[in-house]
């Protein structure tokens, strides 16, 4: 078997099964510090069991997310020896940024928010949920800025070093925001703010279901929605900013998502189809035009095809046309159902409609999906190159990595995550079915003006 093929099987294995984490901890940061700020602003008791019971389940998604990714930064040694020691100065500068500004100040912070309740004021501890909101959020920044570098390098230059060519940072800064650093990060921290908001609404609408916690799942769905309709719609712009940015830097990989293979005319916008790619046509529903349009404001103008790229330099088509729409037909959805959400709030229908509610149970898996559809379509949609149009990914390879060996360590993997999901589910399910529990011993910090308030006040977000 080929090691390059599997050792990619074996690092989109691992990655894709830690992204189900970091998109989590993200999206629950924000919804954490707009819990607790609710709190703090009226005093009502419900934002106070809310923070309580999601910051338990955002400590636990936290571990298991930490667990997942140690994995990770082995293989960039094991199986990318040659790709490690190519990026090696551009992604130590990154990496270690996210370990001092981001892991440290998340993972320090988080103790307080576990353990401060009672222990440090009021004001501190929520200062505590912020700053480990923020912590969650730099890590992604320095993650996709190393990432987007690979996509589209800026501000280095190559060097030989025992006859071995590597990238040097020449422009910290140029690295940093490399052409396509700012447009994927906004589309990676909205998509991590609607997997957070989905995850709440999911939770909420089952106690909605059941009776149980109503007041909690109340406020949940209120907050939930509105997070969610603001993510939603920007993830439409985000990625519409995101694919201009693909069409100018990375043809080759926009043509392979729309399936568009003349070298030079106008390109289509396809709902769904299928790309043949032996005969290299796409069949399917189509806009006649249309992705010419969203590039260039122009029906006719036309777009460079993969024809264009000898084969040789062509990503796989059809998979990454495939998960790109997923990735879009699932971000309409979202749309869709937190605009339904928004409509039976107002209606004063949403907590009673059990259809609807059972639809937000499920569709916390969505989120999840379309992330990883897109970082699927983004991954794939660079091949043949790791790092674009300098190194190609047959050269990344360790060279003397085993099949073998990578086949086995793919199984134990395999094994150690199926275990680790498995326990994850179990321990979710289990603070699910305890649920938040009312804290009478914090209320004497209240003001009692705001307690007051709290006993009469409603609990909208909307």
């Amino acid at each position: 078997m080929d090691p390059v093929m599997l050792s990619r099987v074996q690092f989109a294995l691992t990655i894709s099964f830690h992204y189900i984490f970091p998109v989590f901890s993200i999206g629950l940061g924000l919804l954490l510090v707009i819990m607790e700020g609710l709190y703090l602003k009226t005093g009502r008791e419900v934002y106070h069991q809310m923070t309580h019971f999601w910051v338990s389940i955002f400590a636990l998604i936290f571990g298991i997310g930490v667990a997942s990714g140690i994995v990770m930064e082995f293989q960039f040694g094991t199986n990318w020896a040659n790709y490690s020691r190519f990026v090696g100065d551009v992604f130590g500068s990154a990496l270690a940024a996210e370990g001092l500004f981001a892991f440290f100040l998340e993972s320090g912070f988080l103790a307080v928010l576990l353990f401060g309740w009672n222990k440090v004021s009021k004001q501190m501890h929520f200062l505590s949920t912020v700053l480990v909101c923020l912590g969650a959020h730099f890590s992604a920044v320095w993650i996709v800025v190393a990432n987007s570098w690979q996509q589209t390098p800026a501000g280095f230059h190559l060097v030989s070093h025992n006859g071995a060519m590597r990238a040097e940072i020449t422009d910290f800064w140029a690295m940093v925001f490399n052409p396509s650093s700012v447009e994927r990060l906004s589309h990676v921290i909205t998509g991590a703010w609607l997997a957070g908001a989905f995850l709440l609404l999911s939770i909420s609408a089952f106690y909605l279901i059941k009776q149980k916690h109503l007041e909690v799942a109340k406020a949940g769905m209120n907050i939930g929605l509105s997070v969610a309709l603001i993510a939603s719609f920007l993830q439409l712009v985000t990625g519409h900013e995101s694919a201009l940015v693909v069409a100018k830097h990375q043809p080759a990989k926009l043509a392979a998502m729309e399936g568009h293979y003349h070298p030079y005319k106008t390109a289509d916008l396809y709902l769904f189809g299928w790309v043949d790619e032996k005969a290299e046509k796409t069949h399917g529903l189509a806009i006649p035009g249309g992705l010419s349009f969203l590039t260039h404001n122009d029906f006719q103008k036309p777009l460079v095809g993969l024809g264009k790229f000898p084969k040789t330099e062509r990503p796989p088509v059809n998979i990454t046309f495939q998960m790109y729409h997923l990735m879009i037909a699932i971000g309409m959805t979202l749309i869709g159902l937190s605009v339904l959400g928004v409509f039976l709030k107002f209606k004063g229908t949403l907590y009673t409609c059990k259809p609807v509610l059972w639809l937000f149970v499920f569709a916390v898996m969505l989120p999840q999906i379309a992330n990883q559809a897109g970082w699927a379509a983004a991954e794939i949609g660079r091949q043949p190159w790791i790092v674009y149009g300098l190194l190609r990914t047959s050269q990344g390879i360790s060279p003397v990595v085993k099949a073998d060996d990578i086949l086995a360590s793919i199984i134990l993997f395999s094994s150690v995550y199926t275990l680790l999901f498995i326990l994850f589910i179990y321990l979710l399910n289990q603070k699910i079915k305890k649920g938040p529990v009312f804290l009478e011993h914090d209320s004497t910090h209240l003001d009692p003006r705001l307690t007051a308030q709290s006993r009469e006040g409603d609990i909208n977000v909307l």
